[in-house]
């Protein structure tokens, strides 16, 4: 039982953090576009805020239910445990997707709030540069795990 809740806190953690990026980036981003810099910098910068900020708690989320998760295996199977090489590979991707996350939440949201703050709308433009193609890299990823976890 406690297995199946942290695996469901785990699934839609993913789900928030994946789903989020999909819609930002082939979507929000898109549109955004149609908006001259002032407004599509000051709009993505909101909408960044909120969702880098629920994804920092999804984050959490995924790290202690996955941590959760193995240690009820490990308990399970008393002395017998042995981490399956899917779940190994999945939490040092994992990882990896946070350390990337960690960067765009810590340094090129700070920029891009800097940018808006000083109407500087050219530094604005490369923040979310950056942030894009990082938002492209962590989600090629994430669905590189959620495959190699269903496929294996």
């Amino acid at each position: 039982m406690l297995y199946n809740a942290l695996l469901l806190a785990h699934v839609l953690s993913v789900i928030v953090w994946i789903g989020g990026m999909v819609f930002s980036h082939f979507f929000l981003r898109p549109a955004a576009q149609m908006l001259e810099p002032p407004q599509r910098v000051r709009l993505m910068h909101g909408v960044l805020q909120r969702f880098l900020g629920a994804v920092a708690v999804a984050a959490v989320v995924v790290l202690a239910s996955g941590l959760g998760m193995i240690g009820v295996a490990r308990a399970a199977a008393a002395n017998a445990f042995a981490m399956p090489l899917d779940w190994t590979i999945m939490a040092t991707i994992g990882l990896v997707m946070m350390g990337i996350f960690g960067f765009i939440y810590l340094v090129l949201l700070k920029r891009l709030g800097q940018a808006v703050a000083a109407f500087d709308w050219p530094a604005g433009g490369q923040a979310l540069a950056r942030i894009r193609t990082l938002v492209g890299v962590n989600l090629l990823i994430g669905v590189l795990i959620v495959a190699q976890t269903l496929l294996l």
